[in-house]
């Protein structure tokens, strides 16, 4: 006997219905998704510039003087220098963040130093 011939006349058998995940759902897995590309984007790009502290963040030395390619190299020296004080920050980053250093006055001069070596030809 086969299903056909075990249904009863004029019923029809009910599929089991499977649930959907709801639309609201989808879509907020979907911007998830999206901003999450978009952040990490934005993370490899940062990485690549080399200068995890820029100009911005070291007010207190004027870059203004200095074209693209002469500001990156001073950013990069002052980032890849470290402070002497025995803080373990580099050196950009303890001018842009540790305002109680001992030594921060050197510091900046060190950064302004770096500065005026870009500049030169």
């Amino acid at each position: 006997m086969t299903d056909a011939d075990r249904r009863q006349p004029g019923k029809k058998t009910k599929k089991p219905e499977r649930r959907r995940p709801a639309r609201g759902y989808r879509k907020a897995i979907k911007w998830a998704a999206i901003l999450g590309g978009v952040a990490l984007i934005a993370y490899g790009a940062s990485q690549m510039s080399g200068v995890a502290y820029n100009e911005d963040a070291i007010k207190v030395v004027d870059f203004s003087a200095l074209n693209a390619a002469e500001k990156r190299s001073a950013l990069q020296a002052a980032n890849n220098a470290r402070c002497s004080c025995g803080c373990g920050l580099g050196l950009a980053q303890c001018v842009a963040t540790d305002s109680t250093c001992p030594i921060r006055e050197s510091n900046i001069e060190r950064i302004r130093t770096m500065a005026r070596e870009a500049k030169r030809p």
